[in-house]
């Protein structure tokens, strides 16, 4: 049974990748500051570090976002990841979104805006020119019909629970307790501010708690007495009503097993990630038969084992309660329907995925996300004393939200969280929407 503290001035709910990013960025801040130390901190999970969404997260870390503020957020995120490699096995092979006309002038905008920034990318116009340059990197490639690709220079992915120990070493060797198998079962108030945390091992009495526990939120939030169901003002002026707070998608992921090393560029080198939306017809790689001919979209990566990725997730609407990592979870893993469209999206991209959909593993994979009303993140201090960090499935690829949460833990400004301010709703201040058939894009 672990051993809770009596006090410790900071609470980290969570063990994923905010939770421990945000432990171990603030163990620094204080000591840089020369205030305290990483044993001011303690980190508590219901399970263990990694057990939930980033320990089995696809691991793709990309800057591709219509939305300027995520951007930003992905700018500082890959500077973290970049200076971190080896420790959080971080591999910078890039990442390279296609699209159709549909998506062309999003993708001339993100390209735009990274430029300006100095996140270096390469823009590609023209399906025949397009066409081309997928060629000359892989000579198999046969996908017509993609008119723009964004080649992110930076970016690319890290082994997700390799990762997820990177952090938890460099969170203890800054002084952190990281107490496992501990769930909080609610707060101890005083008027709007929590005084102490409750768990099923005992409570600990704090001066400042940090939440950061992807899909489980909505339990927590609930516990803080914060709103389900909110008002939101729309660009128009016009307020909705009593929209959900948080809507469940099931994460569609997963992978083939081929041989890996066998995966790789015409001149032998590690694979970018790849992205691919497109209206051409998506044709089952097991039965030959037309899946869709409208908007579809899967990515790809080469994993440990054969080739990793994933396509458009599942709405599961307001109400998926149980435990989404659970053994009994009929969230844990995809639909038959998925195998057949992202195995079919492999065939449409490479010669070489032709008939890949016999080598698909089943694995518990994907999970569930919870996203927030408008399936971008909130981060910002919800009670006096609470902070959250709803990533809203945005993850395990923001390892610098936590960085930039313990400067605002210090009191200072972060230009790069305000955008994800709760208030933005009432206030009518969204994020713009993408042509993607992503809810995220």
């Amino acid at each position: 049974m672990p051993v809770l503290p009596k006090s410790k001035k900071f609470v980290v709910i969570g063990a994923g990748m905010h939770g421990l990013s945000t432990a171990w960025h603030l163990a620094k801040e204080l000591k840089a500051r020369g205030i305290g130390s990483g044993e001011d901190i303690v980190v508590l999970d219901k399970t263990s570090p990694g057990a939930g969404a980033s320990g089995i997260a696809c691991g793709v870390i990309r800057n591709f976002y219509y939305q300027p503020a995520m951007g930003e957020v992905m700018r500082v995120s890959v500077e973290v990841w970049e200076e971190n490699a080896q420790d959080l096995h971080y591999h910078g092979v890039g990442y390279m979104a296609l699209v159709g006309p549909v998506q062309d002038s999003d993708l001339q905008s993100i390209y735009e805006r990274q430029q300006k920034s100095g996140y270096r990318s390469d823009l590609i116009c023209g399906e025949q020119q397009v066409y081309d340059y997928m060629r000359g990197l892989f000579p198999d490639w046969k996908a017509r019909s993609l008119t723009t690709c964004l080649h992110e220079k930076q970016g690319g992915f890290a082994f997700n629970i390799s990762s997820v120990l990177g952090l938890v070493r460099k969170v203890e060797s800054e002084g952190v307790s990281i107490l496992s198998g501990v769930e909080v079962t609610g707060f101890t108030r005083s008027g709007d501010t929590i005084t102490a945390v409750q768990t099923h091992h005992g409570t600990i009495e704090t001066g400042q708690i940090i939440i950061g526990v992807g899909p489980w939120i909505k339990g927590l939030w609930t516990m803080l007495g914060l709103p389900n169901t909110i008002d939101i003002r729309k660009p128009n002026c016009d307020v909705v009503k009593d929209w959900p707070m948080w809507t469940y998608w099931r994460l569609q992921e997963g992978e083939i097993r081929v041989n890996p090393a066998e995966y790789v560029t015409a001149d032998g080198a590690y694979p970018p990630v790849i992205h691919v939306d497109s209206t051409e017809p998506l044709i089952s790689d097991r039965t030959g038969q037309v899946i869709t001919d409208k908007l579809w979209g899967i990515y790809f990566k080469r994993d440990k084992r054969g080739v990793q990725g994933g396509a458009v997730p599942d709405n599961l609407g307001t109400d998926a309660q149980v435990d989404p990592y659970g053994p009994d979870s009929p969230y844990y893993t995809v639909n038959d329907d998925f195998i057949d469209y992202w195995t079919a999206g492999l065939a449409h991209c490479m010669d070489r995925f032709e008939g890949c959909s016999a080598a698909y593993h089943r694995a518990p994979s994907g999970g569930v996300g919870a996203f927030t009303a408008d399936s971008f993140p909130v981060f910002d201090r919800m009670l006096p004393n609470v902070y959250v960090i709803a990533d809203s499935n945005h993850g395990y690829k923001m390892i610098g939200v936590g960085k930039e949460v313990a400067r605002v833990l210090m009191g200072e400004h972060s230009s790069v969280l305000h955008p994800f301010r709760f208030a933005r709703f009432a206030e009518g201040d969204l994020h713009p929407v993408s042509n993607s058939p992503y809810p995220w894009s």
